[in-house]
């Protein structure tokens, strides 16, 4: 079983007023460790303090990341991979962009208010070393469904590139709902390596969302999501982690959490 968990944390320097970073950091680590993932795909982690205090809490995993841009304020932001290194060895490891370029770091498809990254690492599980997954990180754009569209194609190409027999896991930050045309593109059964969406698959007729904005949405958008390729795995559980102390959140997202087991 492979336990996986995508959590949008909220940069760390946004003026959240009582939700400030500081005020909620231990609440992030908290939900973390309460499920004890294997897997932990992060959105909006900045490489400064925010992504210092992670690491420290979360010394038991591998932390993989790249900055999104070049330089400026905001490319600090990263999506990193997180991975329990008592679990996984890591075989190859890498990043691109979302973009027309996507090997040119901070390239972006035209239309994108941010450049975006996708972090991915391809690991072998201690247990049984005959098998090896992919395991896929990223945060797509928000201000075009175009952009969404093309990151959504080019994510796909990528998963189609390491042929069919490959296991994938994706994690991220999609700011598209499910049954966007984005994500009927990724999880197309028709394609040589079809992916499925964890929660969905457990709870169709629950349309349950994930970002909220500090608990002011009446009705949070599904834009979180955990997909896996259905040929090699199968979902044991799926929950939206809902926890808050008061009018304190872990964030603006609620993480949603999987457990995954091996076809076969």
């Amino acid at each position: 079983m492979i336990k996986v968990m995508t959590f949008n944390i909220r940069y760390g320097t946004a003026e959240d007023g009582i939700n400030h970073w500081d005020n909620r950091k231990h609440l992030v680590v908290e939900r973390i460790k309460a499920f004890d993932p294997d897997l932990l795909g992060l959105q909006e982690c900045r490489d400064d303090e925010q992504a210092q205090y992670i690491k420290e809490k979360l010394s038991d995993y591998q932390f993989s990341s790249v900055h999104r841009a070049l330089e400026g304020n905001d490319s600090l932001e990263m999506s990193p991979i997180l991975f329990k290194k008592s679990r996984f060895t890591e075989v190859a490891s890498s990043f691109f962009w979302l973009s027309d370029t996507p090997h040119i770091p901070a390239s972006v498809f035209a239309g994108s208010a941010f450049a975006r990254t996708v972090a991915w690492s391809a690991l072998q599980p201690h247990e049984n070393k005959k098998r090896i997954f992919t395991f896929f990180n990223t945060h797509f754009d928000y201000q075009s469904p175009q952009v969404q569209l093309k990151s959504a194609h080019l994510l796909r190409c990528r998963i189609e590139a390491l042929g069919a027999s490959m296991p994938v896991i994706v994690t991220g930050d999609f700011n598209a709902n499910r049954g966007s045309e984005p994500f009927r593109h990724l999880s197309d059964l028709e394609s040589p390596n079809p992916l499925s969406e964890a929660y969905s698959q457990l709870h169709p007729n629950d349309r349950d969302g994930t970002y909220h904005e500090y608990g002011s949405l009446p009705n949070p958008t599904s834009i979180d999501w955990v997909l896996f390729s259905s040929k090699h795995f199968f979902t044991r559980l799926a929950k939206i982690d809902y926890t808050n102390q008061g009018y304190i959140y872990p964030s603006d997202h609620y993480p949603i959490c999987v457990e995954l087991d091996w076809c076969s």
